[in-house]
């Protein structure tokens, strides 16, 4: 497996740092350095979805990116999830109004997979999941937006 340099620019204001970097791997030593095919996957990610959304709304913090195998289920991620592919990101929403917005957008306007308004029962924290896949006609456009959840 190539592996590339995990400081290398992605796009203009994404690099490849913020979808690999996890506490997790560190603490279990885990190599959670991408292919080269996962790094053209989350170059699209950021070529169509995350640079329209930090041109709208500013900064937009990653903070669940490309998983390995390994890691994916160290963190209990779902066996098939489009992160270990770079398919997918974990957006940090300030406020459950800002994660609307920033969903709304997404759902309006960009070409997405799969856009999740999730929210952990045991944190209290809300985040945004998107995925796209490389081929655009391959992507389902399930959007599932629940707001309401505490």
């Amino acid at each position: 497996m190539e592996t590339l340099e995990t400081d290398m620019q992605l796009t203009e204001h994404f690099r490849l740092a913020e979808f690999t970097r996890s506490g997790t791997a560190i603490r279990l030593g885990i190599d959670n350095r991408p292919p080269d095919i996962v790094v053209e996957c989350l170059r699209h990610l950021c070529q169509k979805v995350l640079e329209p959304l930090r041109r709208r709304f500013g900064v937009v913090r990653i903070t669940s990116g490309y998983r390995c195998d390994t890691l994916n289920k160290a963190v209990g991620g779902a066996p098939r999830s489009q992160h270990r592919l770079g398919q997918a990101a974990d957006i940090h929403i300030t406020s459950k109004e800002n994660g609307r917005k920033m969903f709304d957008f997404i759902e309006r306007y960009l070409p997405f997979d799969q856009l999740l308004f999730e929210h952990s029962k045991t944190t209290g924290a809300r985040w945004i999941h998107v995925s796209i896949r490389l081929d655009d006609r391959l992507n389902r456009h399930q959007a599932i937006g629940n707001y309401e959840a505490p």
